[in-house]
């Protein structure tokens, strides 16, 4: 796996410590995205994407968000040894920083695939896949040594259940990791509260409003949380562009933050992005209510985007961002005012911008990004990169709003 350029855990690593901060285990799907559709093509009909992108998805988006933000990630999941499951290997390995020394490749097995198109700031989704040829608990055997998992609950292969074997959370719980969990949609509506009783081992939980009304029986997010917080040492629940909200038992925090106003365009990868700042801010002990603004910017970023990995923000697109907020704050009104005011403690984290920090990569299977793409203006470097080392172009400036997943430096 390739060094961290900057590490916002320095402070907090010792000779003894773990080897990884998070790890992960899931399935890794290529997503390829449709942008800029006037709308959905009816039966029998054609229409052109002004703009398309590939990346790898699923829990690939949560994977790349962590190492984005310096945490040193590791993530067990099956490839296909096709052309798609080669494609992202490398990204994740290569270019995204990722340790995959817990995943295999499989011969014969077919990379998942989904295919989604944005519409007027929605999107619909095409998937095939086949389930993975080995459970998760068996291929990974033992975890490497993390400082956090994350795992999404499910009745299918439930946390601390009596009389079953540990599966991989378990034993990495064992060995000292905290466990993040988050939950998904219901598709059948039932809603079983037994899914929480697997918060018993869990450090923390993330669930969206939605579902934690769902699985709570409550009728407001907020009555959601205090639910969830009887039963997890942090609980926090997100609420789109109302915000976040949380309590932290073991310091005693309970916070609100309100998300900062932007422009949504892809949602996809929101949560996982969200999921990174929170997991980020409680590895490195930061107050309760900096953790969920922090958080919440990061989503915010990302949504202005489209697609899930391609959209997860690096310490450069942070430091970029606050140092605009903060040039703004005199003269943008009583809300870039309280937006400086709230932030201001990323101050003491990107004063300038990290040496080393990243921002995000456009990713495509082709040699060059042309999602966004513009004619070249002369004088001007152009808005996106290559992919991975491997493709043949030009160097680009360092520093750019879409520059690779390597080293930026600036002055």
């Amino acid at each position: 796996m390739s060094a961290q350029a900057y590490d916002p855990l320095a402070g907090e690593r010792t000779p003894e410590g773990p080897q990884f901060d998070v790890f992960l285990a899931g399935t890794v799907f290529l997503d390829i995205i449709f942008t800029g559709l006037p709308a959905m093509p009816a039966a029998g009909t054609e229409i052109w994407a002004e703009g398309m992108g590939s990346c790898p998805g699923g829990i690939a988006n949560l994977a790349i968000a962590t190492s984005r933000l310096g945490l040193r990630t590791s993530l067990a999941a099956a490839f296909g040894d096709d052309d798609y499951g080669d494609f992202c290997w490398r990204t994740l390995e290569q270019q995204e920083a990722v340790d995959l020394s817990r995943s295999r490749r499989f011969e014969h097995w077919h990379s998942p695939v989904t295919v989604s198109m944005a519409v007027d700031r929605d999107r619909s989704m095409v998937t095939h896949g086949h389930p993975a040829p080995m459970p998760a608990s068996e291929m990974i055997g033992k975890p490497p040594r993390s400082r956090a998992v994350i795992v999404s609950l499910s009745a299918e292969e439930p946390l601390g259940e009596p009389g079953s074997a540990c599966n991989w959370a378990e034993l990495a719980h064992r060995e000292g990791s905290l466990i993040f969990a988050d939950v998904g949609w219901d598709p059948s509506g039932v809603w079983s509260r037994s899914v929480l009783d697997q918060l018993e081992v869990c450090h923390a939980f993330m669930p969206n409003a939605t579902e934690a009304m769902a699985y709570t029986g409550t009728e407001t997010p907020r009555d959601a949380l205090y639910a969830i917080a009887d039963k997890v040492p942090l609980a926090v629940v997100t609420d789109g562009a109302n915000g976040a909200m949380a309590i932290d038992s073991t310091t005693g925090e309970e916070a609100f933050v309100p998300a900062p106003r932007v422009t949504a365009l892809d949602p996809t990868g929101a949560g996982d992005v969200f999921g990174a700042g929170i997991v980020l801010g409680t590895l490195c002990h930061w107050p309760l209510t900096d953790r969920l603004a922090f958080a919440g910017v990061c989503a915010a970023l990302a949504v202005q985007q489209f697609g899930g990995s391609l959209a997860a923000p690096g310490w450069g697109d942070i430091a970029d961002w606050w140092h605009e907020v903060r040039a703004a704050a005199d003269h943008s009104g009583a809300y870039g005012t309280a937006l400086a005011r709230r932030y201001a403690f990323l101050d003491r984290l990107v004063p300038s911008v990290p040496v080393g920090a990243v921002r995000r990569a456009a990713a495509t299977i082709a040699r060059y990004a042309d999602v966004g793409m513009a004619p070249p203006v002369p004088g001007k470097r152009p808005d996106r990169t290559v992919t991975h080392p491997a493709a043949e172009a030009p160097a680009l400036e360092d520093g750019g709003p879409d520059a690779p997943r390597a080293p930026v430096q600036k002055e």
